[in-house]
């Protein structure tokens, strides 16, 4: 009844259709619980399965339908973490050592469960896949230390992994949960602990800075835009079980981000003349038109060609008469 309910409840807000979920959630427990008398655990695995049975059927309906923003936000967070791709365990002081095998594998495994989230239908389901990658992170965390993790180590280890991850549809997938999920499951137990925590760990992402990562703000802006990448660790710090591709591969990036400064001074020095040049070229150009302005060029018609002395002309007139030849007698 409330499937056939829900199905001409569609053209509602997904708002208005998390409240009607939830209301049944509540009414169907509390059925049980007062008139059924049903043990309190039992009402628990009742309603896993009712959760199971009814979001199945409805999760192309309810999970990032077009009437929200939910897409443009998974949009949104994913070219976030992106940018974000240089942070460092160390900037978020994270207490994991990925040199050590069995803690690099549990990063591994921690990063393929809360990718799975996405292929998951039931909101239970997904919830299931965070809280084995925060198992994981918590072992991580235990080996490298080599004794129990506590609350404060966790949630940069949990900040890493999604950064590390980059999970897809995040905010559809924590959408979906906040409104679909058995309340009792988020209010309660290490489900919603761990749920709660992913959330902030969202939410860090988001409004992360230079001070957050005690970096100064110049660092953090050429980080984000790439122009270059933080230094990575230096041959001799390495460990001596440390695994030679890896060392390599360090080394390589070392080399590839000087060779990247140097192409940016490079581009920054020809800029500059280039600059040069054509501030050379306009003043060049400037003076030359002033000077053709203050002295400008005047073209004269050409004199008419004198007249030869002895030609008929009628100024020749106002010339004396020629010299006549005299003989002398010897």
């Amino acid at each position: 009844m409330f499937l056939e309910t829900m199905h001409y409840k569609r053209d509602l807000s997904i708002e208005e259709q998390s409240e009607c979920t939830q209301d049944f959630y509540q009414n169907v427990a509390e059925r049980m619980q007062t008139r059924g008398k049903v043990p309190a655990e039992r009402v628990e695995k009742i309603m896993d399965q009712i959760e199971k049975y009814i979001m199945t059927r409805l999760y192309k309906y309810v999970f990032c339908p077009e009437t929200t923003d939910d897409e443009k936000k998974d949009l949104a967070i994913q070219k976030r973490i992106r940018a974000l791709h240089w942070v460092t365990p160390q900037m978020l002081c994270v207490p994991v050592n990925e040199e050590i095998s069995e803690v690099s594998d549990m990063v591994v495994k921690a990063i393929t469960d809360i990718i799975e989230m996405d292929s998951k239908r039931v909101p239970r389901d997904k919830l299931a896949c965070i809280t084995k990658c925060s198992k994981h992170i918590f072992n991580a965390i235990k080996i490298t230390k080599n004794e129990p993790a506590s609350a404060d180590d966790f949630l940069p280890t949990l900040i890493y992994i999604v950064l590390k991850g980059n999970p897809p549809r995040l905010q559809s997938n924590i959408q979906y949960i906040t409104r679909f999920c058995n309340p009792s499951r988020l209010m309660t137990g290490e489900d919603g602990y761990y749920f709660t925590n992913l959330c902030c760990a969202v939410a860090f992402i988001e409004k992360l800075d230079a001070q957050s990562l005690n970096l100064s703000q110049e660092d953090f802006d050429r980080y984000m835009s790439g122009q270059t990448s933080p230094r990575k660790q230096e041959p001799e710090n390495w460990s001596p079980d440390a695994c030679l591709g890896v060392k390599q591969m360090y080394k390589n990036l070392d080399l590839l981000s000087q060779l990247n400064e140097r192409q940016e001074r490079i581009m920054s020095e020809a800029k500059k003349l280039e600059k040069d040049l054509i501030e050379w070229t306009d003043g060049i150009a400037k003076e030359v038109q002033d000077i053709v302005e203050k002295y400008p060029l005047e073209i004269k018609a050409p004199n008419q060609s004198l007249a030869a002395i002895d030609s008929e002309n009628v100024e020749n007139d106002k010339l004396p008469p020629p010299l006549q030849p005299q003989v002398y007698a010897g």
